[in-house]
């Protein structure tokens, strides 16, 4: 079947830079679309970040704004959307594999509409593959442009034809987006969008288009609205928050300087991910140690700790310069908790670049670390490296690594055994129904007895023991 609309991505466009000013653009549902899903159900299926997520919660809300209802049965659903991930190889390989597995129900309900959406579409080769593969899939959108997805419901109302349209675009910021938020009391609010990092292993500067930052003001007014809304937690979005403002043209403001007017809102906390090392200012560090709302955790990419490996990744910051940044944040902030992401067996990657990494670790004092095995993505320069490194050595890199990290994990739970938290309870814990489970200020799970009423609420616990990746407490009005 022919698409309707055939708007491929193109890699050569993705790559561009300009110095363009961005759009904003106003969101709104037209007339004719405000009743389309009356009736109609639809279920949606998150891959990756919290990037996704989000996007994930905006996809809600403007189904829902046309009459859609959700649904997590898919035999009863009219459509389904994988939101996906193009990160690394193994989100991609689910994906397809859901396609495949999904494809009875297209069978059994013609009707039933199949969309593939997010980042994974921003890759020629992906969209190429679904054209070729999997004549099931109806919709195909990318990441910029969620908001026209209502047109797209409209041309395959009732038609037999495909949609498949991708911008490969720098991109604009949109706004008035609507949100079906996934918790009641903790909230992503993007703050700005794109990167031009263009580290070598990484899609996201392809997929997800330039650095542009979403103004102030409507940053504020959307925080604002969720303290009305009784929300306790919100997390600043972006591909590098600490450029957030660097693309400017009309006034100098800086996400230090927009962390310090959040810290004038009545929203309890506030965390933000994710930070390039080499933006990390002093003046953010400055503001981030005067606390209040500003929770003391940081999640700082290092990805790995030799020079070598480094400037092969276009990091543009040196392992010595990233511990004298750790030192400084410290300082800053005492107790402050800093986790991390390691890549390990980068092309090119020695036992001596190894054991650099290693001696990083021990000394940024990480209480948590995200790691992986270099995972090739098609089109960036790192696919095209030599890598003469074989797989099960990678493999064991990675448990030696993982050893340490753990180490280090439980360590940084340990120092809070015998004290009182703070903890923002989440729900029930996923493997004990009579547990509670929610965070502290320094992003520590915390398990601890308790009943329904204290979701959403934060309530003062005290730490009994310090397990590797969580900490068992009891309510302190229990000790009494």
């Amino acid at each position: 079947m022919k698409p309707s609309i055939l708007n491929k991505p193109e890699l050569k466009e993705a790559r561009r830079r300009t110095k363009e000013l961005v759009s904003t653009i106003e969101f709104s549902i037209p007339a004719s679309a405000m009743h389309l899903g009356d009736g109609k159900r639809y279920t949606i299926h998150t891959y990756g970040c919290q990037g996704n997520e989000a996007d994930t919660e905006r996809i809600k809300g403007i189904l829902e704004e046309i009459g859609y209802a959700y649904t997590e049965d898919e035999t009863k659903s009219d459509l389904i959307i994988l939101n996906t991930c193009a990160i690394r190889a193994n989100a991609e390989n689910k994906v397809f594999g859901e396609l495949g597995r999904l494809k009875h129900l297209k069978v059994a309900n013609p009707n039933l509409l199949l969309a593939v959406g997010g980042c994974m579409p921003q890759e020629e080769v992906v969209v190429e593959k679904i054209l070729k593969t999997y004549h099931q899939v109806d919709l195909v959108f990318g990441t910029h442009n969620i908001h026209k997805i209502v047109e797209y419901l409209e041309i395959l109302s009732g038609k037999k034809t495909k949609v498949v349209e991708v911008e490969s675009q720098q991109g604009d910021v949109v706004e008035q987006l609507p949100a079906i938020r996934t918790s009641k009391h903790k909230a992503w609010v993007n703050i700005m969008f794109g990167c031009d990092e263009f580290c070598t292993y990484c899609i996201v500067p392809y997929t997800r288009g330039k650095e542009r930052s979403r103004d102030p003001q409507h940053i504020l007014d959307e925080i604002d609205q969720l303290v009305q809304e009784g929300y306790q937690e919100i997390t600043l979005l972006g591909q590098n928050v600490n450029s957030y403002g660097l693309d400017f043209q009309d006034k100098k403001y800086s996400f230090a300087m927009l962390l310090t007017d959040i810290q004038a809102t009545s929203i309890p906390r506030v965390r933000f991910t994710t930070s390039h090392p080499k933006d990390f200012s002093m003046d953010l560090i400055d503001v981030l140690s005067k606390g209040k709302n500003l929770m003391p955790y940081i999640h700082l990419p290092v990805q790995s700790g030799s020079n070598k490996i480094l400037k092969m990744m276009n990091r543009k910051y040196t392992k010595e310069s990233y511990l004298t940044l750790i030192q400084s944040i410290k300082q800053a902030i005492p107790g402050v908790s800093i986790t991390t992401d390691i890549i390990v067996g980068f092309p090119g990657e020695t036992e001596e670049d190894f054991l650099e990494t290693l001696d990083l670790v021990k000394h940024a004092g990480f209480e948590g670390a995200y790691t992986f095995i270099f995972s090739p993505r098609s089109g960036t320069p790192a696919a095209m490296y030599e890598d003469f490194t074989p797989v099960e050595e990678k493999k064991t890199r990675l448990q030696r690594l993982n050893v340490l990290v753990n180490e280090q994990f439980k360590s940084g739970n340990e120092r809070f055994e015998g004290q009182e938290v703070q903890v923002l309870i989440d729900g029930f814990s996923k493997t004990n129904q009579q547990v509670l489970s929610g965070y502290t200020p320094h992003n520590k799970l915390v398990n601890v007895v308790g009943d329904a009423s204290l979701i959403g609420k934060t309530i003062s616990v005290h730490i009994k023991k310090a397990k590797t990746w969580s900490l068992d407490g009891e309510l302190l009005h229990d000790k009494t």
